[in-house]
């Protein structure tokens, strides 16, 4: 299965890339992710997705030795704007900072160009026409290919589009975190934007052995901060997993690939990327694609998991501020009362 993404077409089911140098604990010895990365691309990925901010530039780093020399084989998309000041994380979209910071991201990437970069999140502090604006000066001098957004609204999506196309919207979207569907999922089919699916297995959470709960995960992993991985939240939200392994048993399929192609059921303006560190993982994401799962199936997992099911938000307080995302009506409320 492929999918339109700019002016290329890629597997609906791509890499991201973070977890390999941090997020989830502290990834993968370095000489394993050259192996791994190199190994992705034996299997058929062409589109791997990076940021500036993995691993403060560790992670694209890496892509530049594992892989660079294989450049023409598959599609690179990185991000700017959100980057680290010591252990902070600090957004600046001014057009001069995103500029360097592209420069950057080319030097660690060991190439001339990127495909689709990112504005990894919205700075209020600088309007979105004159950041989008600077972005739009590094396609004309074809430091990258497409200009894409991240975590951000419909609104903003239209206002950046006056200023130049935007080719890509990414944000957090599977059966567990149904945000896009409030609106930037229908905007971004009407203005030809493709919608990539981050975290499209619920941070692992929709997979055949699930994480711990979160005072149980590694010291350094962001799922830690996020309340639906809490007790006691964390335990009635895995009491729904039981029916989508269910739903796998019954074709075939593992959990993830059951939950991945129900994102790519949403749309055919959607694509997905998946990270992971497990080979068999790996594998069983990118064979998602050959998964296909009747009408009525879908409608059964989109109702079990309707978003008003699952305890917790996504993020913390402080990390939801840093989004610029539509939320449901009752995350609204919950956040008032907190």
């Amino acid at each position: 299965m492929r999918r339109n993404l700019g002016s290329s077409e890629v597997t609906a089911v791509g890499l991201g890339c973070m977890n390999l140098s941090h997020g989830y604990g502290p990834g993968l010895e370095h000489a394993d992710g050259v192996r791994f990365l190199q190994e992705a691309l034996d299997l058929g990925y062409d589109f791997y997705d990076t940021a500036s901010l993995y691993g403060d530039g560790r992670n694209e780093s890496l892509i530049g030795e594992a892989i660079s020399h294989r450049r023409d084989e598959f599609f690179l998309a990185s991000k700017c704007v959100l980057g680290l000041d010591g252990e902070k994380r600090v957004l600046d979209g001014r057009p001069e900072s995103i500029k360097r910071m592209c420069d950057d991201s080319l030097k660690r990437l060991n190439t001339d160009h990127i495909d689709l970069y990112y504005m990894h999140r919205l700075d209020r502090k600088v309007p979105i026409e004159d950041s989008v604006g600077a972005m739009a000066e590094l396609v004309a001098a074809g430091k990258i290919g497409n200009v894409g957004l991240s975590e951000m609204s419909a609104e903003t999506l239209r206002r950046a589009c006056a200023v130049h196309p935007i080719k890509a919207m990414q944000s957090e979207y599977s059966l567990w975190t149904r945000n896009p569907e409030l609106g930037v999922l229908d905007a971004c089919a009407e203005l030809d934007v493709t919608f990539v699916a981050f975290s499209p297995v619920g941070r692992g959470f929709l997979s055949d052995v699930p994480p711990a709960e979160a005072s149980n995960l590694h010291e350094h992993d962001i799922r830690r901060t996020m309340p639906r991985f809490e007790a006691p939240r964390y335990e009635k939200n895995l009491a729904l997993l039981e029916m989508a392994a269910e739903m796998a048993a019954a074709h075939n399929a593992t959990v993830a690939q059951v939950a991945l192609a129900w994102v790519l059921s949403r749309g055919d303006h959607i694509v997905t990327i998946p990270g992971t560190t497990h080979r068999q993982h790996l594998k069983d994401n990118l064979g998602a694609v050959t998964v296909h799962l009747p009408e009525d199936a879908l409608d059964q997992l989109t109702a079990h998991f309707a978003p008003e099911r699952i305890e917790g938000s996504r993020y913390s307080a402080a990390a939801q501020r840093t989004v610029d995302t539509e939320r449901f009506d009752f995350e609204l409320a919950e956040s008032d009362s907190a």
